[in-house]
């Protein structure tokens, strides 16, 4: 051995290194410990929960909904069997050539293409997948992805290897709403096709369609803003419909029903193994019948449209775009009829909404899916004279034995503050209806003759007021007392969302949306139901059941009654407020079912009026102070409106009804107005604007037991374009009912 050798040293382990190494290890099996303590012990609950939540799933059965029925149970809507062809990619045959010869044979059956399947071709650069069948490229996949259920397009092929790669176990729609011949071939070849089936779906059914379009309503997809509340209340997103409009909307959780559910075990692939708790069956949604009578609706869209062609092919242009008929029981509230022009076919919209006819419906200037007999609201003219009427024989601006003097036209002095001074500038001269064909007027007549000539001079004088021969006049303040009493200014609390509330004008209301002050002119012509007095159709009716139920004003109504599947009636109010339907009464709500006629109020007996009182300049109301409209005053209204039928010389109805084998009584009405569309048209010359025509009538005079109201937009003179309306549907109800008693009396006694 050399010197020069080194010696090896054994190396030292430093401790420290050993330590942390121990250190390491102890926190790894520390944490790992921790995490299953905290696995096993903490948090047990939540993966216990979890781990059911992955063996568990929960299936919603759908409910029935209700049926709707008019008031002699004629079925307005219902349910009707859609037939869909499903396949379900799990249960098909294993041999690809045998899913072929499935799809190709259905192919033909159904008129749905097949799908290219594909070779796997290793020189291809497409991405290839594996699918029932055969071969399918990853971009045909995609495509399927695009397209939503029932919507042509995708193949056979594709839309069951999409459903593979989702829910294998879970149906697909391959084609939908076919007839039930298709279907009863499916289910014959059942046995050959395994995995084809057919798929029974219920779809609303409209038989009266867009007769009555406007109270049914239709249905439609849970909008996405409320599909949390839907889902919390047992709806299926992108399969429940919900009510869009009509009694389908506003009566949705009675005719909705209750959904079932089942609680079931599945495995990885989703398939249902069992239930895991009994299953709640589905409730059925209530059924409902409306006051409506489809006869009478079916001649008021008749009258309707038959006068709108008339006078549309007499100027050889549309002239009338849209108009309202209502019928209704003034002793009760129930609407017997209620159409409204233009209107839609709501059995388009039973399965989807198609975007190309809603859009269509959408830019239709005649809005035709809204509800012109509530949601709209138009200048009344004179059928609004009824509440001046009431208001100043009640005040006793003038009484029943006075005589108003009523000139073609008068002038008036324009004041914007008492103590204005008359000038030329600010005097104006106000016109009666009748100035172009009589410049005198009418001359002196009474109170009665006011309201049956419909004289505006009259009025002007009766609202506002006439230098010393009425002074002062009934005013704004007191006219919109009594224009509310008669149910103006307020919804009317029917059961349709939608509902306008129409405008009554005061001092305070003009200086805030206009600027300016009120004007004696302002009063003339609010008196006469024009300026800024707007009103919907339905209001007009109501105003004028007032005056033929002496003094009533009943809770107009759709509803008859609601019943469950077995036909026993079922208790129910409704809240107009928020639009609840409850089994039991709440502040507000009135009762619906059974048929209940409810008393909004009644002008001869609840205090609405409040009291009145002026100085030598300015007059007040007294809030506190309140008083009746007195029996009387409705009773010379009710003549009034009588007269307008019996006088034979200015009586706006008598040509109409003076001949009428039924005694009518009634008020027409043309209203000024210069909308949008009118001043499109530059149709806005003062003196010279285009009307609309209204006409109000009730029968019998002595006990009324139907009241019409009719308009027309742009129909010009009520009593020639709204009247004979009015006459035709009256005429209309009593020969129905007269066919009524006649079928009554053939039908045997029973013994």
């Amino acid at each position: 051995m050399s010197s020069g050798s080194a010696t090896s040293r054994p190396v030292r382990f430093e401790a420290w290194r050993l330590s942390t190494i121990y250190i390491i290890v102890f926190l790894a099996l520390g944490a790992l410990l921790f995490r299953l303590v905290n696995l096993q012990v903490f948090e047990v609950s939540t993966w216990s929960l979890q781990a059911v939540e992955n063996y568990t799933k929960s299936v919603s059965i759908p409910a029935p909904r209700g049926i709707i029925y008019d008031r002699n149970g004629y079925i307005l809507a219902r349910n009707l069997a859609s037939y869909n062809i499903v396949i379900t990619p799990a249960t098909l045959p294993e041999d690809d050539s045998d899913i072929q010869r499935i799809y190709h044979e259905l192919s033909k059956l159904v008129d749905v293409p097949v799908g290219d399947f594909v070779s796997d071709d290793p020189l291809s650069d497409a991405i290839l997948l594996t699918v029932p069948g055969g071969l399918l490229t990853e971009e045909a996949l995609e495509e399927a992805k695009l397209f939503a259920a029932c919507v042509p397009g995708p193949s056979i092929a594709q839309l069951v290897a999409l459903q593979d790669t989702l829910a294998p176990f879970s149906p697909v729609k391959v084609k939908c709403n076919v007839s039930e011949e298709i279907a009863r071939v499916v289910e014959e070849k059942s046995v050959d096709w395994p995995g084809v089936e057919v798929e029974v779906e219920p779809i609303r059914d409209y038989p009266t369609g867009s007769l009555t379009a406007h109270l049914i309503g239709f249905l439609g997809p849970i909008p996405a803003l409320f599909e949390e509340e839907y889902k919390a209340r047992g709806f299926v997103p992108n399969r429940d419909k919900v009510g869009y409009a009509g009694v389908e909307d506003s009566l949705q959780d009675i005719l909705a029903g209750r959904n079932g559910l089942r609680i079931v075990q599945k495995d990885v692939a989703g398939q249902e193994i069992r239930n895991l708790e009994p299953p709640l069956q589905p409730v059925p949604g209530h059924n409902v019948y409306l006051t409506i009578d489809t006869r009478l609706q079916a001649a008021a869209e008749a009258t309707l449209l038959e006068e709108i062609r008339f006078w549309n092919t007499y100027f050889n242009r549309i002239r009338i775009s849209s108009g309202v008929i209502i019928a209704m029981n003034p002793k009760t509230g129930e609407i017997l009829a209620m159409t409204s022009y233009p209107s839609y076919e709501n059995n388009r919209f039973t399965r989807i909404i198609p975007s190309y006819y809603y859009e269509q419906l959408s830019q239709d200037p005649r809005k035709p899916l809204l509800n012109n007999a509530i949601s709209a609201e138009y200048p009344p003219g004179s059928v609004f004279k009824l509440s001046t009427a009431t208001g100043a024989i009640n005040e006793g601006v003038v009484d029943l034995d006075d005589i108003v003097q009523a000139p073609g036209q008068l002038l008036l002095c324009e004041r914007f503050n008492p103590n204005d001074v008359c000038t030329e500038n600010n005097t104006r001269p106000f016109v009666d209806h009748i100035f172009e064909k009589r410049p005198e007027g009418f001359g002196p007549i009474n109170f009665l003759q006011c309201i049956a000539f419909s004289s505006n001079v009259c009025f002007y004088k009766l609202g506002g007021g006439y230098e010393d021969e009425i002074n002062p006049g009934l005013g704004i303040e007191r006219l919109r007392q009594y224009a509310r009493a008669l149910g103006y200014d307020e919804t009317t609390g029917i059961e349709l969302k939608g509902e306008q509330d129409g405008l009554i004008p005061d001092p305070q209301w003009k200086r805030i949306n206009t600027g300016e002050n009120w004007s004696t002119g302002d009063t003339y012509i609010a008196s006469v139901g024009q300026g800024y007095v707007l009103v919907t159709p339905l209001q007009v009716l109501m105003s004028g059941s007032v005056i033929a139920n002496n003094g009533k004003m009943m809770q107009p109504t759709i509803i008859r009654e609601v019943t469950d599947g077995d036909g026993n009636v079922v208790p129910m109010w409704f809240n107009p407020t928020d639009f609840t339907v409850t089994e039991f009464e709440t502040d507000g709500s009135y009762q619906i079912s059974p048929f209940t006629p409810n008393t909004r109020w009644d002008v001869t007996v609840d205090p609405l009026i409040e009291s009145y009182s002026c100085d030598d300049v300015y007059c007040s109301l007294d809030e506190e102070n309140k008083k009746i409209v007195q029996p009387s005053s409705i009773q010379a209204v009710r003549e009034g409106t009588r007269l307008a039928v019996t006088a034979t010389l200015f009586g706006t109805l008598n040509d109409l009804f003076g001949d009428f084998p039924i005694a009518v009584a009634g008020k027409t009405g043309t209203a000024e107005y210069c909308d949008d569309v009118a001043r499109a048209a530059d149709r806005c010359n003062f003196g010279a604007w285009p009307t609309h025509s209204w006409t109000i009538a009730y029968a019998p005079y002595d006990d009324p037991e139907i009241i019409v109201l009719a308009f027309a937009y742009n129909g010009g003179e009520g009593a020639s374009v709204a009247g004979p309306m009015v006459e035709r549907v009256i005429r209309s109800y009593f020969e129905i009912k007269a066919i009524d008693i006649a079928a009554q009396g053939e039908q045997p006694t029973a013994p």
